[in-house]
């Protein structure tokens, strides 16, 4: 019988805990009961994880008498919008939401995103519970208390710092996912490794095929030590002063490989997070920081895996332009007085961050990407 880890994030007052391990959902009545401070709930989910998830976890609310009224949104990155935030508070405004009632996200990172951005601002602020059923948004995205939506200029642009009260990763979930999607969760999972513990990506080397084949004990080990990672991070820089910008790896590429592809689907944000994290070894590489064999390896292992990781992968990249994807990069949120600040690496796990990069070195890096896309 697999025995349900918790890993605690420290934030003072605002302490919670992460859950991990299978059957959480159906037994989230007695999970999420201790910590509301009413009985009644909004649940944000999607219309594709509704259809797996939502009766368990609305019978099991009810069975502790907590009353649940469920707000759907279309599944995708098209959600984090400001239309569906209009539609999710409106909803939650017009069934009586007060300052006792929570919010709980069902769904992967964009309901998460989303739901935590409406419990941020409505009535000022609601308790929140993250039940992430992806497992991008298990290690991820539903701990440390990021939630926003995104503009026209960029993802995540508007948004709050709102801890939850309490995460539920049930790791069962992975088991209704798509292979793309675990994959693309899975570069998350290898980033930690990258920029803070060699001996963890040593593991993943040795044990990610089992956690892509749906290996138990592998996925717990691996949100587990995920989580592990993070909470100590957001636990020493909450707000994202500092050392919390190194969770950023591969995102400063990422975000504009996913904006130049235009949220379509074309490109999940494991995996331009997986092209990113290469590129950005790449870049360590050219500005003299780490040896040419770190990128090589992390290209290695994502390849192997089954994941993009290279430019050249990525559907219809060949019509991109090196200038856009900078300018798309300059409207990133660690971008200081107009200087790109990247996350680096001196070493497979060991990261830090630098907004000392000279334009050119990046553009020239860029322009040799896309153009091996031609052949590609």
């Amino acid at each position: 019988m697999t025995t349900t880890q918790t890993v605690p994030v420290a934030l003072g007052e605002r302490s919670y805990d992460i859950r991990v391990g299978p059957h959480l959902i159906e037994n989230a009545g007695a999970e999420i009961g201790p910590v509301l401070r009413g009985n009644k709930v909004f649940v944000i989910t999607d219309s594709t994880v509704s259809g797996h998830w939502l009766d368990p976890l609305t019978l099991s609310l009810r069975a502790s008498g907590i009353a649940a009224t469920v707000i759907a949104v279309p599944p995708g990155e098209g959600s984090k919008s400001f239309a569906d935030y209009e539609h999710v508070v409106t909803r939650m405004l017009e069934e009586g939401v007060d300052r006792r009632t929570a919010v709980v996200a069902l769904g992967g990172g964009v309901v998460g995103d989303l739901a935590g951005f409406c419990a941020a601002s409505v009535l000022r602020g609601l308790d929140f519970i993250q039940i992430p059923t992806t497992l991008l948004a298990q290690v991820d995205s539903s701990v440390g208390g990021k939630t926003g939506i995104n503009t026209a200029q960029g993802k995540n642009l508007v948004g709050a710092f709102h801890q939850p009260r309490l995460v539920l990763a049930d790791t069962g979930t992975l088991d209704t996912l798509p292979r793309r999607e675990v994959l693309a969760g899975y570069a998350e999972v290898v980033k930690y490794g990258l920029i803070r513990d060699a001996g963890f990506f040593e593991w993943l080397e040795r044990h990610g095929a089992d956690l892509i084949a749906g290996d138990e004990a592998a996925r717990i080990t691996a949100v587990v030590e995920s989580c592990k990672a993070k909470a100590a991070v957001v636990a020493a820089d909450e707000r994202e002063a500092g050392l919390r910008e190194l969770l950023n790896f591969g995102h400063t590429f990422g975000h504009a490989l996913e904006a130049a592809a235009g949220y379509d689907g074309t490109l999940l944000h494991g995996e331009a997070v997986s092209v990113g994290m290469v590129q950005a070894l790449e870049l360590s590489r050219r500005l003299g920081f780490c040896m040419g064999q770190e990128a090589e390896r992390a290209r290695s292992h994502l390849s192997a895996m089954g994941l993009m990781a290279r430019v050249a992968d990525i559907p219809g990249a060949s019509k991109w332009q090196a200038d856009e994807l900078l300018a798309s990069m300059r409207r990133d949120k660690k971008a200081r007085d107009g200087n790109i600040r990247f996350v680096l690496a001196r070493a497979i796990g060991d990261a830090f961050t630098s907004d000392e990069v000279a334009p050119d070195i990046v553009r020239s890096m860029l322009e040799e990407d896309l153009s091996a896309t031609a052949g590609a």
